[in-house]
């Protein structure tokens, strides 16, 4: 599905009206201002327990070998970013305050609307910053408007992905690139506890979603960087919103006082013109 066609200069310069009230505006009007997306499926891990979530990005990658990486696939500096699914907002700032590689506008697309007023809230004062509703289906760009889009563990659980990626290759500009955050099921403890997790084989395992990119001509690269929490407790806490209790039970037990595990990231990389669709890909 292809989203609405305004000017963005005009989003950008926002003439008469300040550019987050100009483009709310302009949002509402097109029909994004709620959660009515077809394509959106709260995630409970987040939707549920955001306050525990946030401490689980807190712990994400502590010698920030995966945000090296990120950048390394698609440089966001002095560029136009696009958080997909952004949820309450997190790594906007640090996309707009990276020393090395700060965005010039870092946009947050949320179509939760719990989840996305917390966005709003931690962006308020940042000029560069702003929070949309939206969908991975439904963006709210214009055609060639964006310079990179990460989606991280948000709508890309293959198969049954495909318009998503159809409507994020729509808004980039040429040359423009989407990196998609992944799990490695192959590397690292948590990898340990997906491949036990009758929760996590729901959203698709590694030969699926593997196939699924490579067909559509996405490059993959992979980074084993972990998790580092507060304490035991605070490991424990997050990790039970994304596994089921009886597999965390089995996990504290046989790995005492840890406060830290290994994690494996697999990023799918891609963008407009390259192989996509291929004849024959399978299921969409």
């Amino acid at each position: 599905m292809r989203g609405p066609r305004w000017g963005w200069g005009w989003y950008l310069g926002c003439p008469g009206e300040g550019w987050r009230n100009y483009h709310a505006r302009v949002a509402d009007e097109a029909g994004f201002s709620g959660a009515g997306f077809s394509d959106f499926r709260r995630a409970p891990n987040i939707a549920g327990h955001h306050q525990v979530y946030e401490r689980e990005n807190a712990a994400i990658d502590p010698t920030g070998v995966l945000w090296r990486e990120l950048r390394a696939q698609g440089d966001w500096g002095g560029r136009t970013l696009v958080d997909l699914g952004c949820g309450t907002g997190f790594w906007l700032p640090r996309y707009a305050g990276d020393a090395e590689a700060a965005a010039a506008r870092v946009i947050g697309v949320e179509p939760d609307p719990e989840l996305r007023e917390i966005a709003e809230g931690r962006v308020r004062l940042l000029g560069c910053v702003e929070v949309v509703a939206g969908s991975a289906e439904h963006l709210p760009f214009a055609d060639g408007s964006v310079d990179v889009v990460h989606a991280r563990f948000a709508y890309f659980f293959p198969p049954g992905c495909a318009a998503g990626l159809t409507e994020v290759w729509r808004v980039l500009r040429p040359g423009g690139v989407l990196v998609v955050i992944d799990n490695d099921w192959g590397a690292g403890e948590f990898a340990e506890l997906l491949r036990a997790s009758a929760w996590a084989r729901a959203q698709g395992g590694a030969e699926t979603t593997g196939t699924w990119w490579r067909d559509r001509g996405a490059r993959r690269v992979d980074v084993l960087s972990g998790w580092s929490c507060r304490d035991p407790a605070e490991l424990e806490t997050v990790l039970r919103i994304e596994f089921p209790g009886e597999l965390i039970d089995s996990w504290v037990r046989e790995h005492p006082g840890r406060a830290e595990l290994s994690y494996g990231y697999s990023l799918f990389v891609s963008g407009p013109g390259e192989a996509w669709p291929v004849a024959g890909a399978g299921t969409p």
